[in-house]
């Protein structure tokens, strides 16, 4: 029997799958899988004895593969690796894949709902309404997008689906991304700057970039304080990719008029955090792209996966192909 385990953060408060069916169906109508949820609490014994684990936001390190020799295949369900070790994943000869392409959509609509929202004060116009001061509204103008500039953080395959959406506002397009094709933005009317450059000419910034060793802390106090007085700040990344400090005080500046924020430097965020008590920022618990979509589209891949590696198939979106060269793959079909 192969066993799958499923990590206990796909569970909510009442103990059930969050989002019903994530797939599970289509392991359990193949009669040599097995699955079952993992143990509680952040015990890595609680990983043996799984052939392969689906994972939400799970950290695999060192510790936890020592405990579970048997393991050959972690399915992370989303595009983030970076709670993941993929260097002793490939030396323990566990494989990695993701799900790139199932938040592809919903990330990139959840950054253009941010915009949108910030730049049109909805939050602020509807408090005019519920506390009957109409007579302020004047005071509350928008920034239209026409003309301005936006600035991406991030060319990949959610920044260039931002592109992409924030075409048709007729919004100059920008953006910071190391490793992105030149012919591929300009496809997209999208020029490639330096950072600071970004920093320096953007009306608006989304952050869309992965969170790697060269991002961490990319968006530092001295960025922050290139940044256009005025300027709105939207991240739906991670948070350690930004000095948070920082950020909290250019909010409360002005230098940054408003922001959305979908991640935090430590999730949840605190109580007593200075952003819960802003009234120019927009906040969000690293969940406004999950819609039904968001859902639909990581259970194709994250299950189809799991699936694809029982069987001993080449799977899709291998985050660490290396592994293909340990002898546990030796066999497998392309």
């Amino acid at each position: 029997m192969y066993e799958i385990g499923i990590s206990r953060d796909f569970l909510n408060g009442r103990g059930e799958i969050a989002w019903g069916d994530i797939g599970l169906s289509r392991i359990e109508a193949d009669p040599r899988l097995r699955h079952r949820m993992i143990g509680d609490g952040d015990v890595a014994e609680n990983f043996a004895g799984f052939d392969a684990v689906l994972v939400l936001r799970q950290r695999i390190d060192q510790k936890l593969l020592d405990a579970a020799p048997r393991l050959r295949h972690v399915s992370r369900w989303g595009a983030g690796l970076d709670r993941i070790d993929l260097d002793a994943c490939t030396r323990a000869g566990v494989m990695v894949t993701s799900t790139p392409l199932g938040g592809k959509v919903p990330v990139a609509v959840a950054a253009l709902t941010f915009v949108l929202t910030l730049t049109h004060r909805v939050l602020e116009k509807d408090r005019l309404v519920r506390e009957g001061r109409w007579a302020e509204r004047a005071d509350y103008m928008g920034m239209g997008l026409a003309g301005r500039t936006i600035g991406i953080v991030g060319l990949g395959n959610i920044g260039r689906e931002f592109a992409r959406l924030a075409a048709p506002f007729q919004a100059r397009l920008a953006a910071y991304s190391p490793r992105a094709e030149k012919a591929q933005a300009d496809a997209l009317g999208v020029e490639l700057v330096g950072l600071d450059q970004l920093m320096e000419r953007s009306d608006i910034v989304v952050v869309t970039a992965a969170l790697t060793p060269a991002t961490q802390g990319m968006i530092s106090a001295e960025r922050i304080a290139r940044m256009k007085p005025g300027c709105i700040f939207v991240n739906v990344a991670r948070g350690e990719i930004v000095d948070e400090d920082a950020l909290i005080a250019a909010l409360k500046s002005g230098r940054i008029a408003r922001a959305g924020l979908d991640v935090f430097r430590e999730e949840p965020l605190a109580p007593s955090s200075p952003l819960m008590r802003m009234d120019n920022v927009l906040l969000a618990p690293h969940a406004l792209a999950w819609t039904d979509q968001i859902i639909s589209g990581n259970a194709v891949d994250a299950i189809g996966s799991l699936l694809s590696v029982a069987a001993n198939k080449r799977p899709g979106f291998i985050a660490n192909p290396q592994v293909l060269d340990h002898p546990r793959f030796a066999d497998m079909s392309s």
